[in-house]
């Protein structure tokens, strides 16, 4: 049996694509009524025809497993789309481009004249005890006063239809490659439906990201060389490292291929010898960066990066100890941060957080344990966290000692009501839970994704939707309806 909205259940979710009475939003009343159309014959066809661009594209991610090891998968992914109304999405947009600004004037204070916790803002123990803050970076202000260049927020939308931003990440984001390659199947399975939507591209990303990345070069030349460091081909998101490096036209590149010579400048090894860099996305976490620095068994950094860096000698996106913003305690504070330093009032609310470290706050989230999604601060992934409503009463008492005796590293959260789209299982179409994560590029200018990375939990009821958990994803429409 085909598609029938009659018979698609929201439940007390807010659906993006099904409103009241099972009718199509105006952004989504065309697509609707196109997949309406469809028969089940003609919807195996199109997934198997996105599975086939998925393996010919060669689109995959790792999962790792102590069993298996590391394991290459194909990239999940749904062919019925999210769409939002670009008017809509405009207001998410100003959102993000405030909470990214404020965010990269909170990094560049707390190296520099912490003023935020002087005016009492943010509470200095949050600084002293946070995993991410790197003493090493004190006294540095990067070009532009950018530090988290490239940043992916996630977005989520409650039961009434409000937004809220998730979380922030400003370290080293991932997931933008797969947007890209998510337009391009899209593309190529149902090209008939790109000529009836006016829907906004998303394909312009890698020539916006080299143009921030040249923006960092510290020599004044008409192309600087600008490399992606990775980890590696065992990394998770190797195949992202790859891609955005071909898509830009700059070399991908390991720990092993970069040195830094005794005038603190960073040479690429060639086969016609060394080559100065000028820029470096680096894909590697601070703690491996530099072995000089920081972690002296890292074998995936580069000794001397940072002396190159302070030096002024290369650009580094993300910089070194942007993650400090990253910590989950922080993102308790970003409301009062926006406020602090560009007197402002938020544009995008949090979701309500209770923050551990203030003692009433941790009483109450003990007491309603059963209730809390509780994250720790610096994890990521959907690893380490508590999901109340669904843990059993040893893994909620598990996290009650956990609160006690480290307070600092957990914050919690009520169970939202997430959002759900119509998602395909075999050939009918059932809400499943989502979130959104664009992507902020900060340069001279602030830009956003027109859209984002929709990741979707493909498990009925669930709302993980990190792919090494089994989610998946689904292309992200924003659609023009005035055009």
């Amino acid at each position: 049996m085909a598609i029938r909205w009659g018979n698609y259940k929201t439940g007390p979710f807010f659906d993006e694509l099904i409103e009241g009475r099972n009718k199509p939003r105006p952004a989504a009343k065309e697509l609707c009524q196109y997949l309406r159309s469809l028969s089940d014959a003609e919807l195996l066809d199109y997934k198997t025809a996105a599975s086939s661009a998925i393996h010919v594209m060669g689109i995959t991610f790792t999962v790792y497993s102590e069993e298996e090891g590391s394991i290459d998968r194909a990239w999940p992914f749904d062919i019925i789309p999210r769409i939002i109304d670009k008017s809509e999405w405009k207001e998410v947009e100003k959102g993000l481009k405030q909470r990214v600004k404020a965010l990269n004037m909170f990094i560049d204070d707390i190296y520099n004249d912490q003023n935020v916790i002087k005016d009492n803002i943010v509470p200095e123990s949050i600084l002293t005890q946070s995993k991410n803050f790197l003493p090493e970076c004190m006294g540095i202000s990067p070009p532009l006063g950018v530090w988290a260049h490239i940043c992916g927020s996630d977005l989520v939308r409650d039961q009434h239809g409000t937004i809220f931003v998730l979380e922030d990440n400003l370290r080293v984001p991932s997931g933008v490659s797969y947007m890209l390659e998510n337009r391009h199947v899209m593309k190529r399975v149902f090209p008939e439906l790109f000529e009836k939507y006016n829907i906004l591209p998303v394909d312009d990303y890698p020539s916006q990201l080299y143009n921030m990345l040249c923006e960092l070069s510290p020599r004044d030349v008409e192309q600087p060389e600008i490399v992606v460091l990775t980890p590696g081909i065992f990394n998770s998101a190797y195949f992202e490292h790859a891609y955005l490096a071909q898509q830009m036209g700059a070399e991908l590149v390991v720990g092993s291929d970069l040195v830094v010579d005794d005038d603190d400048i960073v040479y690429m090894r060639t086969v016609e010898g060394l080559s100065r860099v000028d820029v470096i996305y680096r894909r590697i976490d601070d703690a491996f960066l530099d072995p000089e620095a920081f972690r002296e068994d890292s074998m995936l950094g580069v000794k001397g990066l940072m002396r190159a860096w302070k030096a002024g000698n290369v650009g580094l996106a993300n910089a070194p100890g942007a993650g400090v913003a990253d910590d989950k305690v922080v993102y308790a504070f970003v409301p009062e941060i926006i406020r602090y330093y560009l007197n402002e009032e938020p544009l995008l609310e949090n979701v309500p957080t209770y923050k551990c470290i203030n003692k009433e706050e941790r009483d109450y989230v003990i007491e309603h344990i059963d209730e809390m999604v509780v994250k720790p601060a610096n994890e990521s992934g959907g690893y380490g966290m508590l999901i109340g409503p669904h843990a059993t009463k040893a893994e909620r008492e598990k996290f009650v000692r956990l609160i006690r005796r480290d307070p600092r590293n957990y914050v919690a959260q009520p169970m939202l009501l997430l959002s759900t789209a119509p998602t395909l299982i075999d050939t009918k179409a059932e809400g499943r839970h989502l979130d959104l994560r664009p992507f902020i590029l900060s340069g001279s200018s602030v830009s956003v994704t027109t859209g984002g990375l929709t990741r979707v939990a493909m498990r009925k009821g669930s709302t993980v939707v990190n792919s090494s958990q089994g989610g998946g994803s689904k292309d992200t429409w924003i659609v023009d309806m005035e055009a």
